[in-house]
This record gives C-alpha cells, structure tokens and sequence, in this order.
C-alpha cells in the first residue's frame, strides 16, 4: 500500500521558515546597517559626544561614553572623531581607555550582528581565488591576521568587522587583536584631541608625527600592493 504524502507546509511555517532563512537574515542586516547609517546623517551623534556631553562626573561619564561610542562606530561614525572627542572629554590616560572600550564595544556588536544575519548566506558565496585565500587567512590565523588589520590604518573599521564575521575565526582572537592592534592609533588620536588647545606642545606634535606617519605607510603598502595584484594579474 503507498505511504501517504507529507502534508504541504501551511501559511504559518512558510513564514517561519522565510524569517529563519539565510537570505531573509541578510536583508534584515542591510536593512539595519543602512538605518544606522541615515540615522548618522541626519543626526550626527559625534557632534553629541563632543558638545553636547551630559554634565556626568566620574566613571559613570566614561562608561556612558563608552557605550556610546560603542554604538557609534557600529553605526559607521568614524572612530578618529570619537577619540578626539574623548580626548577632549576626559584626557589622554582615561580618554584613551574610554575609546579602546568602545572599539571593542562597536567591534563586538558589528561581529555578532554580522555572524547572526549574514555568515550563512554569504559564506557560499566565496568562491574565488582572492576571497577564499581571505577567508582561509582570516579562519586560520586568526589572531595574527586581525592584529594587521587594525594595525594597518588603511583598512575601514566596519567593513574589518563584517569580513571577519562572515569567517571561521572566533570571538576571543578578534575582540583580543581589536584591543590591542587598535591601541596605539587610538591613543594617538585621542593625545591630540586632548592638547588640541596647545597645538605646539610636544604631546599633540608627537601624536599628529605618529598619524602621519602611519597614514604615509599606509598609503605605501596599498600603492605596492596594487602594482603587486596588477603584475599578478597580468602573468
């Protein structure tokens, strides 16, 4: 005797089945990461953060600031405003701490978000040769590959964080390699926005010295890369 058919799915797991879906997920992040990016245009909260402070005393304003911060960099406020501003706010020692909690507050958020919403759709799609060579790299050397990129002022801080997610690599190399490999940049930032008053003091001469510096070497190594792929490419 035949087995009966499965019943079909009704309207009620057909939706379900839709809002659990790898592609459905992935939406939901575009959707949510441009919302967060108009919501930075039109608001623009950095001017907040650097004017329009609560008049907070103590660690309570540093960790409002953090999370503040935080939230800012995972909605794409660039970071070098956020640590002049917490310069300025609290000074160079404590300001800079502030910051660095912050980086690995936004880091977080925007690595989960996107290990949650896009990894599952996006991971088949890395099929050629550069993206899988990326992917193995960042899976397999985890540590290692993120303490670069943070080093490495040429690399966008979002879009660090979204290509990390979409890889293997786990929570404590990333959240690690993003404190450390982003200290001395921030630091620096964060010195100058903190004697921005005294534009001729040692302190800010040496912090602008050391952004510029790494900003030239960063342009460097990306100009010798690309002669590097286009040499690649035409052998």
């Amino acid at each position: 005797m035949p087995e009966a058919a499965p019943p079909s799915p009704g309207p009620a797991e057909l939706r379900s089945r839709a809002r659990l879906s790898p592609w459905f997920r992935l939406g939901l992040l575009v959707v949510l990461l441009a919302a967060a990016a108009a919501t930075v245009l039109a608001l623009r909260p950095e001017r907040m953060l650097a004017e329009g402070w609560p008049q907070l005393s103590g660690g309570a304003a540093v960790v409002l600031f953090s999370a503040a911060y935080g939230l800012c960099t995972a909605a794409f406020v660039p970071r070098p405003i956020l640590n002049i501003a917490a310069g300025a706010l609290f000074g160079a020692p404590t300001g800079t701490a502030a910051a660095v909690v912050g980086t690995v507050l936004g880091s977080a958020a925007s690595f989960g978000l996107g290990r949650l919403l896009g990894q599952d759709a996006l991971r088949p799609l890395l099929r050629g040769r550069w993206l899988k060579a990326a992917d193995r790299q960042l899976s397999r050397h985890a540590f290692r590959s993120m303490m670069a990129v943070r080093l490495f002022p040429g690399v966008p801080f979002a879009a660090a964080n979204y290509c990390a997610a979409v890889s293997r690599m786990r929570w404590t190399p990333f959240l690690l390699a993003t404190a450390l490999g982003s200290a001395p940049a921030t630091a620096a930032y964060v010195i100058a926005g903190s004697h921005a008053t005294a534009p001729t003091s040692p302190a800010f001469l040496g912090a602008t010295a050391f952004i510029a510096v790494t900003g030239l070497a960063a342009v460097v190594v990306a100009w010798r890369k690309k002669g590097l792929a286009r040499r690649l490419s035409r052998s």
